[in-house]
């Protein structure tokens, strides 16, 4: 395929916005910001702030206080389904201990408020309370997906849905390779008739990062498929884990995108910054193969533990990209935009 380029555009940045380990959810051309940390272990507060994109252009604002709103947290996962985002648990403080809602989960619809939902079926399985997960959501089936993430001691490699209509979740088949916190998950269009497929990638396994594989679950057989490559830059991105994984569309086909994260952690363990990346790399999902982004612009500074997901900026995908760790150990409150040429 011809050299995909990235032009990277700095939309907001603002002490308010500093912070890591936040969500951030996009709704149409409106960014939603949630959580995080400037110091390590402590939340910044539980209001939602707001990057506004117009073209190149954005507003930043914070929304005021409501009173029936989630806790502070950090290390929390979301995804967007019809126009909603759901949030499901994260951590609350020093203790690190995950936030135990029960399989519940909270729902924010721009157009009311936040919406605190428990499962239909109390006594049935749910994922237990966790951090440093991965959510992503198939607009296709309707669906939530959780993943891995952090208890409170070890690391889970647990998979599940979360049906919104039927307010129900239900245990898939755990994806394969080691636990892991920090993992990303993304749907994608699956090739043939097009179901949804759901692509997993990177983490940090307690000891290592985690990299040279790229899982990919099919829900019309329940299994796992997995592709291997060398993660050294060259054939495919290296190991890391805090990154981020999105399905984008690039001159009508689908990819998969993997950019930025930590490649090698730190010796403070949570406290301190690691070696970060400041690479994007996208997969064919066909070819099963990578391509590494040519830079067109100077664009973030390497970081890990930060935010992003798809924005549509001119009737194309675009990726927008918040805050994050740098490799000082410092909170960032830049947002950008990432285009392709």
């Amino acid at each position: 395929m011809a050299p995909v380029k990235g032009v990277w555009t700095r939309l907001a940045e603002s002490d308010r916005l500093k912070r890591s380990s936040q969500s951030l959810a996009v709704v149409g051309q409106q960014v939603y910001i949630y959580g995080g940390e400037v110091t390590a272990r402590v939340p910044v507060d539980n209001a939602l702030d707001l990057v506004s994109i117009d073209g190149n252009a954005a507003t930043a604002s914070t929304l005021p206080n409501v009173e029936h709103a989630p806790t502070a947290r950090v290390g929390s996962a979301t995804a967007v389904l019809n126009g909603k985002i759901y949030l499901f648990s994260g951590r609350g403080g020093l203790a690190m201990t995950p936030i135990e809602e029960n399989g519940g989960i909270w729902t924010y619809n721009p157009s009311s408020d936040w919406e605190f939902i428990l499962p239909k079926y109390p006594s049935t399985l749910f994922p237990l309370g966790r951090s440093y997960h991965a959510a992503a959501a198939s607009q296709k089936d309707g669906l939530i997906y959780i993943h891995a993430g952090c208890p409170e001691s070890g690391r889970l490699s647990d998979f599940w849905s979360y049906n919104p209509q039927e307010n129900v979740w239900i245990k898939l088949v755990d994806a394969p390779g080691v636990s892991r916190g920090g993992s990303s998950i993304c749907c994608f269009e699956e090739s043939g008739s097009k179901p949804t497929g759901v692509a997993r990638m990177n983490g940090y396994s307690g000891t290592e990062e985690i990299g040279g594989i790229v899982d990919l679950y099919s829900p019309r057989t329940q299994s796992w498929e997995r592709v291997d490559f060398k993660p050294d830059g060259i054939e495919g991105p290296g190991p890391r884990s805090v990154g981020t994984l999105l399905a984008i569309w690039i001159e009508g086909k689908q990819y998969l995108l993997t950019m930025f994260g930590e490649g090698r952690p730190s010796p403070l363990g949570h406290a301190g910054a690691g070696r970060m990346w400041d690479d994007a790399w996208i997969f064919d999902i066909e070819e099963k193969s990578w391509q590494k982004v040519e830079w067109e612009t100077v664009g973030p500074a390497p970081r890990g533990w930060f935010a992003a997901d798809v924005v549509q900026v001119e009737g194309k995908d675009g990726v927008v990209l918040h805050g994050g760790l740098g490799e000082d150990n410092e909170r960032l409150g830049d947002v950008w935009l990432l285009k392709f040429n």
